[in-house]
């Protein structure tokens, strides 16, 4: 596939990952609507994106969803991808976090990018196309220290997608999943600390991570490829991700169940 002409929906595009892949979409030919809570760095994205619609929200105000799919629709003609890239790390011990960041952490990571994506869902099945995008993490395929919380939203949000994938494989909707290793960014400065304050730093692994346009570019391509399950990481990280990577034949059989009929008949069992 190609981007030209796409209309592509890209939370926590303000910086970043998103950021990253908004200018390399833009440079395709793609459509953006750029959203995330900062609408002066979003306009500073905006303005590498010839064709662009700015539409700040704030990704856990769960209540404006409706009104910002409609006008994410409205302007686009139809989103043709979704990409849910808004996120927040952690770094922490457990035994010293308290719950208030878990929930948090779960509220943004988590419960955001279903509850948009099963706003706008309708619409690309309406019209039996359209792809969506999640943002995951290594750090949501094996566990990592200091990021039990974040861990336990990207491992959701991996599971999610997968039976999405899943259930939409009927429907002509891609599903991708992308977990990226240390990219350049200030994800670590942003994260969450135990008590739920920004930390401010960032790591030697992210500091010395893949740039983010580099990692844009990588990512596009493996989605234009039609690559389902897609890892962005370098030695070690790499390595681990390739080890705890889903076999395409898994993906591949229980797409198969959908289309031999399987939710019909769960859905009729015990009912005759």
């Amino acid at each position: 596939m190609t981007f030209a002409g796409k209309a592509a929906w890209i939370t926590g595009a303000s910086s970043g990952i998103g950021a990253a892949l908004a200018r390399e979409l833009a440079q395709r030919g793609a459509r953006l609507i750029l959203s995330g809570r900062n609408e002066a760095a979003l306009a500073a994205v905006a303005a590498d994106c010839p064709e662009h619609l700015v539409l700040p929200f704030e990704v856990t105000d769960l209540a404006a969803l409706p009104g910002l799919v409609e006008q994410a629709e409205s302007w686009s003609g139809g989103v043709d991808m979704l990409v849910n890239n808004a996120g927040i790390s952690q770094r922490s011990l457990a035994k010293d976090t308290a719950l208030e960041v878990y929930q948090r952490i779960v509220d943004i990571d988590l419960m955001a990018p279903i509850a948009l994506t099963q706003a706008l869902l309708p619409r690309m099945v309406g019209r039996q196309s359209g792809r969506m995008v999640f943002i995951s993490s290594l750090a949501g395929k094996f566990g990592a220290p200091l990021r039990t919380a974040y861990s336990a939203a990207k491992f959701g949000l991996i599971g999610y997608a997968d039976a999405l994938r899943a259930e939409l494989s009927v429907e002509g909707i891609s599903v991708h999943t992308i977990t990226p290793g240390s990219i350049r960014t200030d994800v670590s400065r942003n994260a969450l600390t135990a008590d739920g304050s920004q930390r401010g730093r960032s790591d030697e692994a992210i500091e010395n991570g893949i740039p983010a346009d580099e990692a844009a570019r990588d990512m596009l391509d493996a989605i234009a490829a039609g690559e389902r399950e897609i890892i962005i990481a370098q030695g070690m990280e790499l390595a681990l991700g390739e080890m705890r990577k889903t076999p395409d034949a898994l993906f591949d059989q229980v797409a198969a169940f959908m289309a031999s009929g399987y939710a019909e008949k769960m859905e009729t069992e015990g009912k005759e």
